[in-house]
């Protein structure tokens, strides 16, 4: 099987298949250095784009410096991938036509608060952004409780000022 990287509509560059793959076959081993989180969080502070893949319960990451580096995200994915023995393989969950692109579901679970994570796999099944459903849950009752905080602070404000403005009279 060979890949190649090209222009993509997902996202800049892509990895595409250049012979049909079957559903179950491996695609390819996600490889490269590899550092803890905290010197991967260190080490791209400032970089708005990473290759990075967290092993086992995410203290590891793998640098990602090879082909599969250049495989997008999609909601609606041909593959996926596995950890085994330390080791990253990505594995098609489908049949994969000769000069498709090669994609599997991110499943983030990390990130700034702020970052969307935005997805543009542009599929029927997309749900917007490359988070894990878990995670967006997670963020979604984050931001629930924020807001009823937010709004408790507001009614606390607003029963003071009240307070005052009543003893005044």
């Amino acid at each position: 099987m060979g890949l190649i990287i090209r222009s993509s509509a997902i996202h800049a560059a892509g990895c595409y298949t250049t012979t049909p793959i079957r559903k179950g076959e491996r695609v390819a081993e996600y490889t490269g250095h590899r550092l803890t989180k905290d010197e991967a969080d260190i080490a791209y502070e400032d970089s708005p784009i990473t290759y990075l893949f967290g092993l086992g319960d995410g203290s590891v990451v793998i640098d990602g410096h090879c082909a599969t580096m250049f495989i997008n995200h999609s909601c609606d994915a041909n593959c996926e991938t596995s950890e085994e023995d330390d080791r990253v393989w990505i594995t098609a969950i489908k049949n994969i036509a000769a000069g498709e692109e090669i994609t599997y579901d991110y499943c983030l679970y990390d990130g700034d608060e702020n970052d969307e994570a935005r997805c543009n796999c542009g599929t029927k099944k997309c749900r917007g952004t490359m988070y894990a459903k878990t995670e967006i849950r997670r963020r979604q009752a984050a931001a629930k409780k924020a807001q009823k905080k937010s709004a408790k602070k507001k009614s606390a404000k607003k029963k003071s000022a009240q307070n005052k403005t009543g003893s005044r009279a």
